[in-house]
């Protein structure tokens, strides 16, 4: 009998494989391939025993990406993220939310339909909602402008195609939008972008709100500030200041918003949340962010913009983020981390960020 579940030696192997192909069968054809047999087969059977137990971050190989968010369909997950090429989204796709593989263009701006964006594709995140898949990203237009934009597939791998770009357009760069379903009422958050959005002299980035229409296609009522800084470790006497980067979920009825503080490209580009009882607000950020923040001692620079996602088995919840592929030159790139994100009480905790071997998400 032909054991699976068990790596043992050559000769035990030996042992179970003589008697299944028959002894005599094995007699006469050890001395030429017999082993050579045995040792594929030793091969084949122990790779498909070992179970893997651990992970350890970056996961996936992807030393090129930003801004992940991982959508899970099923029983599979597809991950988006800022990256290259410079004229739309890659995606990824795994099944365990730890090994990913490059599935190609989702979205590609020079497709039919798709010409619009002329730069800066940022950003993306797919929800799956009425029987569709739904892309909303920001892109830069041809007037410099950045604006925010939504596309559609029957499929996650894409093609995404337009079906709104841009979702609106109020004169200044506006990114990172976010789309919260909430009781069958979708919100859309996203970023009025400081490089045009100067308060008292200082450019700052804000984050809004605000209902959208049932197709997607349009917002409803006016923008509802949600947070701006005003945290001590979100840098408030630069000339520059960031809030961005938001992603919503609901526990106990209370309405939790997750966010980046600080530059990008900064090793003190962090993760800090604010809860409301309502998405429109009023939210109240949490005084002790940042929940994830740089540790230099293990090599982790600048860890923020985030998405949450469950394990296979839905018992967990992770965290899906970048950090700095170098954190001695941030500006080399960006690369993928997970991390367990739980609750203590009404606090939103998250065990990281790590760098050592981890359990792996629960199946």
């Amino acid at each position: 009998m032909i054991t699976y579940w068990k790596c043992g030696s050559v000769a035990q192997l030996s042992t179970d494989v003589s008697g299944y192909m028959g002894n005599s069968q094995m007699k006469r054809n050890a001395k030429n391939n017999g082993l050579l047999f045995l040792l594929v087969l030793s091969i084949v059977f122990c790779s498909n025993s070992v179970r893997r137990t651990t992970y350890t971050n970056p996961v996936g190989e992807i030393e090129r990406i930003g801004d992940p968010f991982a959508l899970k369909h099923e029983d599979t997950y597809y991950l988006y993220g800022t990256s290259p090429p410079k004229y739309g989204f890659k995606v990824w796709e795994s099944k365990n939310l730890v090994d990913w593989k490059d599935k190609g263009l989702a979205f590609d701006s020079r497709a039919d339909r798709n010409n619009w964006g002329v730069n800066r594709f940022w950003a993306p995140e797919v929800i799956y909602y009425k029987d569709k898949f739904y892309m909303i990203y920001s892109a830069g237009d041809e007037d410099g402008v950045m604006k925010i934009a939504i596309a559609a597939s029957e499929n996650p791998l894409g093609p995404f195609i337009n079906v709104k770009a841009p979702l609106f357009d109020n004169g200044i760069s506006f990114i990172d939008g976010h789309i919260f379903i909430d009781d069958e009422i979708p919100y859309l958050f996203y970023v009025k972008d400081c490089s045009q959005n100067i308060i008292n002299g200082r450019h700052i980035s804000q984050i809004f709100v605000q209902e959208m229409s049932k197709d997607l296609l349009s917002l409803k009522g006016l923008p509802r500030l949600v947070i701006q800084p005003d945290q001590e470790w979100e840098g408030l006497l630069k000339e520059y200041q960031w809030n961005e980067g938001p992603f919503a979920l609901k526990r106990n009825e209370i309405y939790y918003l997750m966010y980046s503080a600080n530059f990008f490209a900064s090793a003190d580009y962090g993760v800090g949340y604010a809860t409301a009882s309502s998405p429109l607000g009023p939210w109240e950020k949490y005084e002790a962010n940042p929940i994830v923040k740089k540790d230099l001692s293990l090599g982790v620079s600048g860890p923020g913009h985030n998405s949450v996602t469950t394990s296979p088995d839905e018992s967990e919840l992770f965290i899906v983020y970048h950090s700095h592929l170098d954190a001695d030159n941030p500006r080399r790139g960006r690369t993928l981390n997970i991390d367990r994100l739980y609750f203590e009480g009404s606090l939103l905790k998250v065990k990281g960020p790590t760098r050592t071997p981890q359990p792996m998400p629960s199946k």
